[in-house]
């Protein structure tokens, strides 16, 4: 079983990994489009989180994780539990294209963009603004996005938008 990581599972994935490979999912593009409630953020204020956002002809970049197939069936619902929290997301199965050429089919965990909890048109600035103040389950925003940054980075999967991001977001905390 393959499972996409674009965001947090890139640097905590929360299970044992028998690879890893750099892939890439057409049709999507990785953004802080969803507020967070749960896990940097709470209901009286949100943070965000990165989602994936369908956009014809975009690409992401991330990371394929494969799960020991003798544990798919328990990292299938650690998944479920972790990401389906708030129902902002759907499982999808979606195809990956692999850096070494293979395409592999991976639960991917996309945007519901009718959820409420969907906000695609916030201007970076404000979401720099939301990132440095917010503080949910699983601690602050800005690590959050810090260490997004920093491991895509490491990998070679640098994002314009979360360098920008996390500079300033350093900026406001001082």
């Amino acid at each position: 079983m393959w499972v996409f990581g674009y965001g947090s599972l890139v640097w905590n994935p929360g299970f044992e990994t028998v690879e890893r490979a750099i892939a890439r999912l057409p049709g999507y593009r990785r953004s802080f489009c969803m507020r967070s409630i749960h896990h940097r953020g709470t209901p009286e204020d949100p943070g965000l989180v990165l989602a994936l956002d369908r956009v014809p002809g975009a690409a992401c970049s991330g990371l394929a994780l494969r799960a020991d197939p003798a544990r798919a069936e328990d990292v299938l619902a650690y998944l479920r539990e972790r990401e389906l929290v708030s129902a902002a997301y759907h499982e999808a199965w979606l195809e990956l294209h692999l850096d070494d050429g293979r395409t592999v089919e991976a639960v991917t965990y996309v945007m519901d963009a009718d959820h409420d909890q969907y906000c695609g048109d916030l201007a970076l600035e404000e979401q720099a603004q939301i990132i440095a103040r917010a503080h949910g389950g699983r601690g602050p925003n800005a690590e959050y996005l810090i260490n997004t940054e920093a491991h895509l980075r490491e990998l070679g999967l640098g994002d314009t938008d979360l360098d920008w991001l996390a500079g300033r977001v350093r900026e406001i905390r001082g």
